[in-house]
Order: C-alpha cells, then structure tokens, then sequence
C-alpha cells in the first residue's frame, strides 16, 4: 500500500512512527516498552514481565475491573492483545477508521494507569499457568527452547516458567512496571489514514501521562557449539528435528536478502531442492528453513518433523543440498526463481495498515532506525550467488552450530544424523 513513515520524539523522550496510509479504513495502534524477560531483576521473577502483560487489560484509572474495560473497547469492533518476549512487552490495538480517537484514549488509559490488584493477578497467575502447560505439548517449542538454552541464550523452558509462577507476588508486578513503563523506555507506531490527525495524535501522545525514567539498553550474551540432543517422548509418533548455525553479528541487509533467497531456493515451495526432493520420495510433508537476525547473533534454522523410516534419507538430501550450495552450486535459474517470489511477495505482504506498521516494527523498535521500504525492490534485484554462497559458507564455517530430535527411542539414530551435519563444510 502507498504510505509516507513520519519519525517522531515526544515531549517526554518517547519514540515513534506515524505511519500514513491514505484511504486505509482501519487504524493500527503498537506501543512498545523495554520489559521483557531479560529486563526482570532476577531468575526467580522470571516471569513478572509476563504475568503483568495478562493484566494489562484489567482494572484502571477509570474502570474497576477488566470486564468493564473490555466491553466498552470492543462494542464497536475493535480488537487489542498484548505480548511479552526477550526484550519487549507490547501492546497493539486495531480499530475502524471513525473511532481512532476513543480507541486510543482506552489504550492510552489502560498502558499508563493500570490498578493492578490481588484478585485480577490470582486470576491471570493461573491463566499464565494453563497457557504454558498447554505450550509443553508442542515439541517443537519444547525442543528449540532446550537448543537455545544449551547454545548459550538466557532463557527458561515452559517446566521452570511454571514452576517460578508462585514466586511473583504483587509488588512484583507493581515494581516491574514502575522500572519499565516510562516514557524514554517506550516506542510507538501507529499506521492509517491520518490526514489531518498526526499533530492531534502528537498531542494526545505528549498530554499522556507516561512517567519519567531510566531508558533500559538491551544486553548481548555469547552462544557456542552444543552436542546433538535427543529428548524422549513415550507418546512421540515420528521425529521433531531442528538445527541450525549462528554467528556474532547482526546480519546486514544484503546478507538478510541473500539467505532468504537461499531459503526460497533449498525449501520454501515444492519445487525446492530440499522439500521438493524429498516430497517427491515421499520422505516428509513439510519443513522450513530461515535465517533471523538479533541484535547481537543471527541464526540460520531448519525445523520439521518426519518419520523414523525415512529419516536417513531425508538427512542425506539435506546434507546433499547443503553441500552443494557451500561448494558454489546455485544456479542463476534457481536464483532468478527466488527473486522473482520475493519480488511478489513483498508486494503482496503490505495489502493493510496493521502489515504496513509489522514491516517497521523490528528495525524501529530495536535501533531507533526506520528501513526504506522504496530500496526493498532493488536490493532483492541486486541480490547474486556470490553473497548467497560467502553468507552460507561463513554460517557453517563458523563451527556455533545445534542439532536436536524429540523421538520415542531414537537416540542413536539421532546421533547419527546429527553427527552427519557436522561434515559440512
């Protein structure tokens, strides 16, 4: 969709992009604050962070409990969630064009005068509770929480998540969001129709009551090499694999385009020299490659699931496919291929506000940097083998690399592929 990407400072030291999208008939709101999981003040409040993020929507200033709140917010539609992560805690609301203004007034009013109270956080300890037993039937989610933990990323599994539950006490939660909640912490996007409104937004933003503080800066931490890891399951069917390679640095935009056409290339369609391959011997339904960037490490993951009898051969096209790609092998068809996909699917992706704002919403939030939405075209046209093959090569060569299966009685074999993965090179 055509838009304009205003960048903004408040008042206050708060940060943000008003992001104009003439004609849209839906507004976009995302406040965003540094307090997530790594900003909590010990291992044993882990998941303070979490827990206040449920009662976001709870009692506040001008309502006395959540259900009240949450029946004057949606009468007319509208939609808001919230969600925590590593760094983040976050809190995005949708509405129809005609009441922006109301919809953002209750945002507003539930982020800065929350009136967190025993009972709402006695109701939310056991909502978190249930969410995250729920979350430790998905072996995938149980098997890449074991592999970032043991590579070095701070983070706890969903076992210990819970069992810290009782740990919180109120004052906690009240204490977590006075550090975190302050205006220099925060940064904003707001995406739609905005004509004449960004000056009536800019002062309804700098009038709220966002306090002062410290501005929290995010914290880089160290991952190495781990051996492969078998996690048994008596219930497991088939075989939950993932592995991956990481470097120290963020990766650059060109090397961001490079590897999503490579991924393209080895499994993101059916006519992909991995996942192609290997549907077509019926050896596994569906698999995924990616490569992500952080602000200190990035990472280039493959995750799926397959059965036991045809695990060997899937793992041989793997380590194949691979290894034609770090000996040079990428075709100029397959990588015209890739670019043409990327080139439609960029252009499909940005067919509403709320998907306007998400192409922002990482480099904003993160770096205080707003990435040029117009270069996008030509940097995939630019992408070409050499950078795809440096960018993959440097991955594997770099030797920081995880393997790990969930199985019933499969840890030899597990062994086996995993062991077979570390010959790349």
């Amino acid at each position: 969709m055509k838009h304009s990407v205003e960048k903004v400072e408040l008042d206050n030291g708060a940060k943000g992009l008003l992001i104009d999208v003439p004609s849209a008939t839906v507004m976009s709101f995302d406040f965003e604050f540094r307090a997530g999981y790594r900003f909590t003040k010990s291992e044993k409040l882990y998941e303070v962070s979490h827990l206040m993020e449920h009662m976001a929507f709870g009692a506040n200033a001008r309502f006395q409990d959540g259900l009240a709140y949450e029946t004057e917010f949606t009468k007319n539609g509208a939609y808001h969630n919230a969600s925590t992560s590593d760094y983040l805690v976050g809190y995005d609301a949708e509405c129809a064009d005609f009441e922006w203004e109301r919809i953002l007034d209750l945002q507003l009013l539930s982020i800065t005068s929350p009136r967190f109270n025993q009972k709402e956080m006695d109701a939310e300890r056991g909502n978190v509770k249930n969410e995250l037993t729920g979350l430790q039937n998905s072996y995938p989610r149980i098997l890449w929480q074991k592999l970032y933990q043991a590579c070095g990323v701070p983070c706890l599994l969903d076992t210990e998540r819970t069992k810290l539950l009782p740990n919180i006490k109120l004052e906690d939660i009240k204490e977590h969001y006075r550090r975190t909640h302050v205006a220099k912490n925060m940064r904003f996007l707001i995406a739609g129709d905005l004509r004449e409104r960004k000056e009536k937004i800019k002062r309804i933003l700098n009038e709220a009551d966002f306090k002062k503080g410290q501005k929290w800066e995010f914290g880089d931490y160290t991952m190495h090499k781990v051996k492969p890891l078998f996690i048994k399951r008596k219930d497991a069917v088939n075989l939950t694999f993932g592995f991956g390679f990481t470097l120290p640095k963020r990766l650059s935009d060109e090397e961001v385009d490079a590897m999503d056409c490579l991924n393209h290339i080895l499994t993101g369609t059916l006519s992909s020299r991995i996942l192609g391959r290997a549907r077509n011997e019926g050896l596994i339904y569906g698999m995924y490659s990616e490569a992500t960037r952080g602000l200190f490490n990035s990472s280039w993951e493959f995750s799926g699931a397959v059965n036991v009898e045809t695990a060997r051969d899937l793992f041989r096209i793997i380590k194949e496919e691979l290894s034609k790609v770090l000996a040079g092998e990428v075709s100029e068809n397959d990588l015209e291929n890739a670019k043409s996909y990327a080139l439609g699917r960029h252009q499909m992706r940005m067919q509403t506000a709320r998907a306007t704002l998400n192409f922002y919403f990482d480099q904003f939030c993160f770096l205080d940097e707003v990435e040029d939405f117009a270069s996008v075209p030509d940097r995939i046209k630019s992408v070409n083998r050499t950078k795809i093959i440096e960018t993959a090569r440097e991955f594997v060569e770099r030797d920081v690399s995880v393997f790990g299966m969930v199985g019933r009685d499969n840890a030899e074999l597990a062994k086996t592929l995993g062991a077979a993965l570390t010959e790349l090179k």
